[in-house]
């Protein structure tokens, strides 16, 4: 169920989902592009709470769902409270931990938040973004009567030939009747949708098409015939950087959305530091900067090359955090990774004193410079740290309060951690 893309799509929307590279495969491309170059279409994306925050790896999602909105058309944001409480399988080894109501809240009310810097909920315009909690209609199914109605459309059969249900089976990780579940779920929430808010189309990442097309099989199924039963999806690439690392994961981790988890200055590093064959493609992919003006910009190397980057940067850091904040991170880099000795804007830590040891100091979770303390003393011992510019070999050597002044100390550690320490 899988439809040619056009070479010149009729509807604006699609033309920026192709020219941003927001499009991998849709069960029908030229109806979509029809439906969208005649009026507002309503879609949908669903995120599982499994955490307080979303992440880069999420990116493409959002910001095709702002793309598509500033075209015109309405968004609805499912977040999973009732899928949550089973666990997608999809693209998982083994079963995923469940989550508390109570927990499900807390990440809902976040994600939320992130959520309304990117697309505008309560402004008044007929495409206001709709944020929904399926927990509101999945949790009051009867199970007997899902199974009579729901449940007869789908054969297992079919089921497990699906990728996701295959590979778990295949390598013999168990699978459990909880999560097998999952697709007949999810096809009841388009289904909904379709029903209670003129939803039509779906998208989400590549490991969702199996569920999305199951979706679009029930609403097919369940419409009484004459009445209009029209509903679709497409999926987002899965981008992933030029040496083959899925996109928004680094080595300390993935990144996080929330300031509070990776702060600003962290995320403008972040996009800063990509490979020089990524930056064309993230500067389409992450920011409003025009395609003209980003070939421009990426056409050549050296220092037009490293424009870019700071570039996209700025742009990525503005999007998520805002201009004041994103003036910020630029100042704050520009000063820790240039000669200055004018630190200010660069992010202050405060540790528990009187004093530390330097590689207790690098290590330190709100630093984590390296990702042990042994691989800390072997960077220290090689010239890797600098306290206030100077090379310091010795991991016992202790850092006290006198040092840090009324500005702080200033810590380099590798190519990329840069911070001021205090001692407390």
């Amino acid at each position: 169920m899988t439809s040619t893309t056009p070479q010149s799509p009729r509807s604006p929307a699609l033309q920026r989902m192709l020219e941003r590279g927001y499009y991998e495969q849709a069960s029908d491309f030229e109806a979509i592009d029809a439906a969208m170059a005649s009026g507002m279409v309503t879609f949908y994306v669903g995120y599982d709470p499994t955490a307080a925050s979303l992440h880069v790896g999420h990116l493409v999602q959002i910001m095709a769902m702002r793309a598509l909105q500033r075209a015109g058309h309405r968004p609805i944001v499912i977040v999973g409270g009732g899928t949550g409480m089973v666990g997608d399988p999809s693209g998982k080894t083994e079963t995923r931990k469940l989550l508390t109501e109570e927990d499900i809240a807390a990440n809902v009310a976040a994600i939320r938040a992130q959520l309304a810097t990117f697309l505008h909920f309560d402004s008044g315009a007929p495409n206001d973004a709709i944020m929904l909690n399926n927990a509101d209609w999945l949790l009051q199914l009867r199970y007997i009567e899902f199974l009579r109605d729901i449940g007869r459309h789908f054969t297992v059969n079919r089921m497990i030939a699906a990728k996701t249900y295959r590979d778990r089976l295949d390598a013999e990780i168990p699978l459990s009747f909880l999560e097998f579940n999952y697709q007949l779920i999810q096809a009841y929430d388009f289904l909904h949708l379709f029903r209670a808010h003129g939803c039509t189309l779906q998208f989400g990442g590549s490991d969702q098409w199996g569920n999305m097309v199951a979706g679009i099989e029930l609403i097919r199924r369940m419409t009484p015939e004459g009445q209009p039963n029209t509903a679709h999806c497409l999926t987002l690439p899965l981008l992933t950087t030029a040496d083959g690392k899925k996109m928004g994961k680094t080595e300390r981790g993935a990144v996080w959305l929330d300031p509070a988890r990776v702060a600003p200055f962290d995320y403008y590093q972040f996009w800063i530091g990509c490979d020089d064959r990524d930056v064309a493609r993230l500067l389409r992919t992450f920011t409003d900067v025009p395609v003209a003006e980003i070939e421009a910009m990426t056409a050549t190397g050296g220092a037009a090359l490293n424009a870019a980057k700071a570039r996209l940067a700025f742009e990525a850091t503005a999007l998520l955090h805002g201009q004041e904040a994103a003036d910020m991170a630029r100042r704050a880099s520009e000063q820790a990774f240039g000669n200055s000795e004018d630190w200010s804007a660069v992010p202050l830590v405060t540790v528990a004193g009187p004093e530390i040891k330097l590689v207790d100091l690098v290590t330190h979770p709100e630093i984590d410079a390296f990702k042990s303390k042994r691989e800390a003393r072997e960077r220290i011992a090689a010239g890797a740290v600098k306290l206030n510019g100077e090379p310091v070999t010795d991991a016992g050597h202790l850092v006290v309060a006198a040092m840090c002044g009324d500005h702080g100390l200033r810590l380099q550690a590798g190519k990329k951690c840069r911070f001021r320490v205090a001692i407390a």
